[in-house]
């Protein structure tokens, strides 16, 4: 169950989670703070699951391109955030090097299997002058909790601030900071 709505997100039960049109937006406000958008900006959203955060986004006057790895996921947010949504792993964006001005990630980073290797690609995409990210996650503390309930947290991969904000050096980045949010998540910006 965790893997079909979560990890690798089809069915009936991913479907009105990802569509529902709240879901995350606990996570919204503090991605649109870190990126500040604005209507020059071009956003890849990573992850995007059911596009309703992209429809958010586009609130900003940006234009905006989904990305995820489930079919599904992909055909719902087409029809929710009526943009641009591939499907694709998040390790081989299959976009031109410099395509974005800013790349979001919200509650899907911890299940990447090689998150070095997925900041790579989000650098490699992004604007080498203007290019900024960033990944909404869950902290290791939050395991067991309602944010990340078992067996939910068995599939993921959570990291301190310190190695989290190492991560993104680790991929080429310039500078990386991890904050934390009034809901005790972390918000990793990298530039």
């Amino acid at each position: 169950m965790t893997d079909r709505v979560a990890r690798r997100p089809h069915g009936r039960a991913a479907r009105a989670t990802y569509g529902a049109p709240d879901v995350h937006s606990f996570a919204w406000e503090p991605v649109l703070a870190a990126l500040r958008l604005g209507p020059a900006d071009r956003l890849l959203d990573v992850g995007c699951g059911g596009g309703v955060f992209l429809r958010r986004a586009l609130e900003t006057g940006c234009t905006a391109v989904g990305v995820d790895h489930s079919r599904e996921m992909v055909e719902l947010a087409r029809a929710t955030a009526a943009v641009p949504v591939v499907q694709a792993p998040a390790e081989a964006l299959p976009f031109e090097d410099g395509e974005f001005t800013a790349v979001s990630c919200i509650v899907a980073f911890f299940f990447f299997p090689d998150p070095v290797r997925v900041l790579r690609e989000m650098k490699r995409v992004l604007d080498p002058e203007e290019g900024r990210a960033a990944i909404f996650t869950t902290p290791p503390e939050a395991k067991g909790t309602p944010a990340a309930p078992y067996p939910l947290a068995t599939r993921g991969r959570f990291y301190g601030d310190a190695e989290l904000e190492r991560l993104p050096l680790d991929a080429g980045f310039g500078e990386a900071r991890v904050t934390r949010t009034a809901i005790g998540a972390q918000l990793l910006v990298a530039r």
